[in-house]
């Protein structure tokens, strides 16, 4: 089988930043109920953060990564590699599974198969499967199997919704469907946006995932340095920081830069997108990880700079806020993503199954920042449940962490001298410390949780 087009019908290399009371929201559309939102809003356009390629139609069941190495020339992972290079089963031993605690996802249009899917994922790897409640925000129209926007959306749900259970086990998890994909652009991102303030206010969510995201010049006043247009969407996340919880976003798969407006190039000189570029949100790098048959790391981790390359650098809306005063060196004045990272690279890639596309079921290859986003969401959840509270927003800890005894508070530093260049426009190098390739670095989450969780003891 050769590398070929996203068969969920995203472009090979595709730059992005992307991905009720439950049991009543959860059970019914909220057709015409949204939050108050700022008046001014930007239509400017976003994708999901998948990258690379789905490297086969339905394949049956999952190769080893031997096996993907031969055929496709990439390695591949499932979930038990995953727990074992970032150190989960003697957190799962010890009883920190997420348990208690909820991670919302945020798509549009979701897939009419997730609960089936996961499922099936679950028992592959002899992992629990966990009700995922779906809330619709909005009309969200039927699911159309021949709608590329559709089924690439679906695509993203299902990687979101699989990553997260494979690190979390025991967390809740609430899918939430927008109406319209913000890759259309006139209302998905506020949608969106509304959907996460109305279930912050409604107390659902200890932490929410977003593989999703738009270049911040593509929004309007961006080329006359009027910001306002990205500052009025802000909203959600003003709310999520007061009311503690936790907003991750994808850092994007463009490396040093990311897309035009019309999707379908790429900016020849350095840009950020937004909302990983947000200070009140954690943005979550890609890393390549090196493991054999059991998880173990074979070499060090590196950046994710294959089919896409890690999202990094400076934004040009966000000066530098507090918590990167200790790494003013490396960002300047503005705000410099990711914060930390997670496994991204395609040539490392997760194994995901979906069945919502009726002409291709099966088993897939999966790879992106939108990957990394929803791994970090778990490992959130867990530190939720050590702590038993919401660790909430975690920037200052975790700049806290990296600098004051980085190993044993569980911060595994990237540092091979990689880098995320990408598409001509010269990118950043993994080096010693902090860096726009990778942020802190990666996790131990054997370390890192309990540090996470006791940091984050204030909120309590």
């Amino acid at each position: 089988m050769h590398i070929a087009r996203n068969r969920r019908g995203l472009a090979a290399s595709t730059a992005a930043t992307a991905t009720l009371a439950v049991a009543a929201l959860a059970t019914a559309p909220l057709a015409g109920v949204t939050s108050a939102a700022p008046a001014a809003v930007p239509l400017t356009k976003a994708v999901p953060a998948i990258a690379g390629h789905t490297l086969a139609r339905d394949v049956p069941s999952p190769l080893t990564s031997a096996q993907c190495e031969a055929k496709w020339h990439i390695a591949c992972y499932n979930p038990l590699q995953y727990r074992t290079a970032y150190n989960l089963n003697s957190l799962y031993r010890k009883g920190i599974t997420g348990k208690g605690r909820t991670i919302v996802i945020v798509d549009s249009f979701g897939s009419p198969t997730i609960q089936h899917d996961l499922d099936v994922y679950s028992k592959q790897f002899g992992l629990h499967s966990t009700k995922v409640k779906v809330v619709k925000w909005g009309h969200v129209p039927a699911f159309d199997p021949k709608n590329a926007d559709m089924t690439g959306w679906a695509g993203e749900s299902t990687l979101d919704v699989e990553m997260a259970h494979a690190v979390a086990p025991d967390a809740k998890i609430v899918l939430v469907e927008t109406a319209v994909a913000e890759t259309e652009g006139v209302t998905g991102l506020p949608e969106m946006m509304n959907a996460e303030k109305y279930l912050i206010d409604h107390g659902v969510g200890d932490v929410i995932t977003q593989s999703f995201g738009a270049t911040e010049n593509t929004f309007p006043g961006f080329d006359k340095g009027d910001f306002s247009s990205i500052k009025k969407l802000r909203y959600a996340f003003q709310d999520a920081n007061r009311k503690h919880v936790t907003v991750l976003a994808s850092s994007g798969d463009g490396g040093a830069t990311d897309s035009t407006a019309d999707g379908k190039g790429y900016y020849d000189k350095p840009v950020n997108s937004w909302p990983s570029s947000d200070p009140l949100v954690t943005s979550i790098g890609g890393t390549q990880l090196h493991l054999n048959v059991k998880g173990n790391r074979v070499t060090p981790d590196s950046v994710y700079n294959d089919y896409g390359a890690g999202g990094g650098g400076q934004s040009h809306v966000f000066a530098r806020p507090s918590f990167q005063n200790g790494v003013k060196s490396v960002v300047g004045a503005q705000r410099g993503t990711p914060d930390v990272s997670m496994a991204a690279a395609v040539n490392g890639g997760a194994w995901v199954y979906g069945s919502y596309d009726p002409t291709a079921i099966g088993w897939d290859v999966y790879g992106g920042t939108s990957e990394a986003s929803p791994l970090f969401s778990g490992i959130v959840a867990l530190a939720d449940q050590a702590a038993g509270h919401r660790v909430g927003n975690i920037n200052d800890a975790l700049y806290a962490l990296a600098k004051h005894g980085a190993k044993s508070n569980g911060i595994v530093d990237v540092n091979d001298g990689t880098n995320n260049t990408y598409e001509g426009v010269t990118g950043y190098t993994a080096v010693n410390g902090y860096d726009m390739a990778t942020g802190v670095g990666t996790v131990d989450a054997l370390r890192f949780v309990p540090a996470l969780a006791k940091a984050s003891r204030r909120h309590g």
